[in-house]
């Protein structure tokens, strides 16, 4: 029944990619909104994304219902953007983005010092990898893959050939392959938000969430920098991809600690623009 599901669905986001780019880039992210407005509550309850608003929210409950309908556009929008991201990554949309913070990624390139690149899913969080390694930077990104295994191969494609070329899979065979590729030189960019079996349980809104540890274990082997990526979308087409200034650790910081600080990091981007934030993760399960 699963892969018949699966199968369906596939279907359905094939003809969804076709229409998008048949009507063009801002007709496809306002058709995305609406749709993902009608069907995004079919696919993942409104209660998960209303326990995560509130535990991030305390004592909104009123102001967090209203971030519903607005979250739901946001993935709309993100979604219809994966047609055109071989328009950005060949700059035909470049008048869509604006990147602060280039002087960081050539510095970085000088250097010659690998670093990790931090952020989290927000709009639209691929155009991240895209960009560094668009500024001639050596780049892994990790990704979580698709449960549908009909769609995630086309995902796959679309992250390899325009977003970044070397595409890690999370998990422990994928912290291997990124502790190979920084010692060679490689940097990585990661999203910390999601929840990860793996990874160590640290306060995240005030509540304990499992949190990848990835990043400060990569500083106490390695002493390197951390580089937070902040995107958001602005008025519906465009973007600022904003780089800041690499942040330096103590290594005698313990891993909690580090990974702490990353998540306050993290934090404080999701406050600037909360329904531009991916709240259907079960983050604090």
């Amino acid at each position: 029944m699963k892969l018949i599901n699966y199968f369906l669905q596939y279907l359905f986001f094939l003809i969804l990619f076709f229409v998008f780019r048949l009507i063009g880039y801002k007709n496809s992210s306002n058709f995305g909104a609406k749709i993902a407005s009608f069907i995004g509550p079919i696919f993942r309850k409104k209660t998960l994304i209303l326990k995560n608003l509130n535990k991030a929210f305390p004592n909104q409950e009123k102001d967090n219902e209203k971030k519903i309908n607005k979250i739901w556009e946001n993935y709309g929008r993100i979604l219809s953007d994966y047609i055109y991201l071989k328009d950005f990554r060949n700059e035909k949309q470049n008048n869509f983005i604006n990147v602060e913070g280039k002087n960081i990624l050539k510095n970085i390139k000088e250097k010659n010092l690998p670093v990790v690149f931090i952020s989290g899913h927000f709009n639209n969080f691929e155009l991240m990898a895209m960009e560094i390694e668009k500024n001639g930077i050596d780049l892994a990104a990790i990704y979580r893959p698709l449960n549908n295994i009909f769609l995630n191969p086309i995902m796959e494609n679309i992250r390899k050939k325009h977003i970044c070329k070397r595409q890690i899979k999370k998990g422990i065979g994928g912290t291997k392959e990124i502790l190979k590729l920084f010692k060679n030189g490689v940097s990585i960019a990661l999203m910390i938000d999601q929840r990860v079996s793996e990874g160590k349980k640290i306060k995240f809104f005030n509540h304990d969430a499992y949190t990848t540890t990835i990043p400060a274990q990569l500083i106490k082997k390695f002493g390197c920098d951390i580089v937070p990526v902040y995107i958001e979308r602005h008025k519906k087409y465009h973007f600022n991809v904003k780089f800041f200034e690499p942040i330096s650790f103590d290594k005698n910081k313990n891993i909690m600690q580090v990974s702490l600080e990353l998540n306050k990091i993290l934090e404080e981007m999701i406050l600037k623009n909360p329904e531009q934030w991916i709240w259907t993760h079960n983050r604090w399960k």
